[in-house]
């Protein structure tokens, strides 16, 4: 459910989320602890259609808590990368996310391309599409590298800021917007909120477009504008990226957030209407 009062908009999630609930911790493996929220209480409210979206993307996470026990008895240890399509009908609830993954920790799997195929099986349920699992073992860590985005930082802008909620005033083109620019902006003053429990998300945020200029100024008031705004991450960044295509008419436009981890898991969506995704290079405050 969606509505829009004195220009807020608030989205209501559906009230079966373990979210902002206690819980009690499972050790034993259990799929059904996994919640799917629908895309379309975000995509409704910016008259977005699941048939024709105007992004193509994916949600990457990044889960640092994952173990299971071999056959033995002995605990593996692994990171989980996976890939959600933003196609899906849903997206993945966090917290089930956690709540699935210490499921694994007292479970036996014979080895750990089980463990893969089981969260492939499990989470593409969940989100109602193909979701795709990679498991990084202990002996390819030493080959992970932190990598921040590369492009013209907007922090440290010298601007005067008072608003913190969404507020696409700030979005304009400048004075000399008649000509077409490429540029990647870089900001890592992005701050949301839990749409349930209204605890604070922290992410970095690369904008590269292509088309009339952007004022820097205010697309960082914009960006900072969010600061007390409650959505889930995948749904800030797709309307991050639809009030700069609304406003700014870009022709070409990346939106890519990389948001701190919580309970084990960082998200990182990526929606883009000319490029591929990038590879999910973990940056310094994740």
């Amino acid at each position: 459910m969606t509505e829009n009062v004195s220009n807020k908009i608030v989205i209501s999630a559906p009230d079966n989320l373990s979210l902002g609930k206690q819980v009690d911790y499972e050790f034993h493996y259990n799929p059904a602890l996994l919640q799917g929220v629908p895309r379309s209480l975000s995509r409704d409210t910016l008259s977005l259609s699941a048939d024709d979206l105007p992004f193509t993307g994916t949600d990457t996470w990044t889960g640092y808590e994952l173990s299971w026990l071999t056959v033995k008895g002995k605990p593996q240890v692994a990171i989980l990368e996976c890939n959600v399509p933003i196609t899906s009908p849903n997206l993945i609830e966090s917290k089930s996310f956690k709540l699935y993954l210490n499921s694994f920790n007292q479970s036996t799997f014979a080895s750990a391309d089980e463990v893969r195929k089981v969260l492939e099986q499990d989470l593409s349920h969940c989100a109602g599409g193909k979701v795709k699992v990679t498991l990084i073992l202990p002996n390819q860590f030493a080959s992970l590298q932190f990598k921040e985005f590369d492009g013209v930082l907007l922090d440290e802008l010298d601007i005067e800021v008072d608003k913190y909620t969404p507020s696409t005033e700030f979005l304009t083109n400048t004075a000399s917007s008649d000509t077409p620019v490429k540029e990647h902006l870089v900001s890592h003053l992005l701050k949301s909120n839990c749409l349930i429990t209204s605890q604070p998300d922290w992410a970095s945020v690369t904008i590269r477009y292509e088309g009339p200029a952007i004022n820097h100024e205010g697309l960082l008031k914009y960006l900072i504008s969010f600061r007390q705004h409650n959505e889930f991450h995948e749904q800030c960044v797709e309307r991050i990226f639809c009030d700069i295509m609304q406003h700014c008419k870009v022709e070409k436009l990346t939106v890519c957030a990389r948001y701190t981890r919580r309970g084990g898991l960082d998200i990182n969506p990526f929606r883009s209407n000319f490029e591929a995704p990038f590879a999910n290079h973990r940056q310094a405050r994740q």
